[in-house]
């Protein structure tokens, strides 16, 4: 079983080959910033399964094509995607609102938010959605976010 960082990646990937057929391994490294052995490895699974194949397009050039099967791959990797988002957007809302409450019932009425990032605006989102003033640092809790990590800090009752 692929796991979900591969999976992204060999979306990213035959995104990739689909919207430019002969571009070459380092152009893909470089669009997805990774390194060529990576693509390499991912490109060589692709070709194995039967997803993609190459076609010599001139002697020094490659063409990558993406088969029916390749096809099928990506719409069933852009969909467990777009699932996974899904899932981690109702997630981070539900820890938030559970922080919220926390707040509430310690006496606050509004929350800093300190973090950067999709996880941070959901975060800010939420506290507006439900009623949460979202103030500047340094004048009460905090939700600090920390990649996908959402933690309530400096929650002292008044």
């Amino acid at each position: 079983m692929t796991n979900p960082s591969e999976s992204v990646r060999e979306l990213a990937l035959l995104e990739t080959i689909e919207r430019d057929p002969d571009v070459n391994q380092s152009s893909i490294a470089s669009q997805l910033d990774v390194a060529v052995g990576t693509v390499n490895w991912h490109l060589k699974r692709l070709i194995e399964k039967g997803y993609v194949k190459i076609k010599r397009a001139n002697r020094k050039k490659l063409r990558y094509i993406i088969t029916p099967e390749g096809i099928a791959l990506r719409a069933r990797l852009t969909v467990d995607y777009v699932e996974q988002q899904f899932l981690l957007y109702r997630n981070t809302r539900q820890r938030v609102k559970e922080h919220i409450e926390r707040a509430r019932q310690a006496g606050f009425d509004r929350l800093s938010v300190r973090g950067d990032g999709d996880v941070a605006d959901i975060c800010r989102l939420t506290c507006l959605e439900q009623g949460m003033a979202v103030v500047p640092e340094d004048t009460g809790p905090v939700l600090r976010v920390e990649g996908l990590h959402v933690q309530l800090e400096g929650l002292h009752e008044r």
